[in-house]
């Protein structure tokens, strides 16, 4: 299994309207890690936002410098989404520095767990000393990859009537 972190462009349109489908034919209507394409039906508007939260100059003033990347396997197939965000603010303080969901169809496969070993690289050459993740704790295959990329548990929180652990990779 291999996969390859991209940027999203324009070429991308059908593909990632497809992944977002997916998630949504499956009763699932939030995917983690998509800088909201979960709540987004322009493409293109959703592309113009990931691309500007990429640079300091154009980051929207409620958001943080975060880059976002399509995970695609051999085939060029998108089968997962993850984003990286270089600071925290106080809404991002218990949330962390990276989210990510792998497409339905597409899990048990290992894609997740390569996914944040790629983004572990890129947080290590940006400069990031560490990354902070949260995890739904009754999220057990998401806590699996965390712990398999090196992450360690660091305390525990409420949101939304769930509870949720926050660990911590350094890097």
């Amino acid at each position: 299994m291999q996969i390859t972190l991209v940027r999203p462009e324009a070429a991308h349109r059908q593909q990632a309207l497809a992944f977002r489908q997916a998630f949504f034919d499956c009763g699932e209507t939030v995917i983690n890690g998509s800088e909201l394409l979960d709540q987004t039906e322009d493409y293109a508007q959703w592309l113009d936002a990931v691309t500007r939260n990429t640079d300091p100059e154009t980051v929207s003033p409620d958001w943080v410098v975060t880059d976002t990347f399509f995970a695609e396997d051999e085939s060029g197939r998108i089968v997962g989404i993850i984003d990286l965000r270089h600071t925290l603010n106080g809404f991002l303080r218990d949330f962390g520095h990276c989210g990510y969901s792998v497409l339905p169809s597409a899990r048990r496969q290992g894609y997740a767990t390569e996914m944040l070993r790629q983004i572990t690289e890129i947080a290590r050459a940006a400069g990031m000393p560490s990354l902070q993740l949260s995890v739904e704790r009754d999220n057990l295959p998401s806590v699996r990859t965390i712990i398999k990329n090196g992450g360690v548990y660091e305390r525990s929180f409420a949101f939304g009537g769930e509870q949720a652990d926050v660990y911590r990779i350094m890097l």
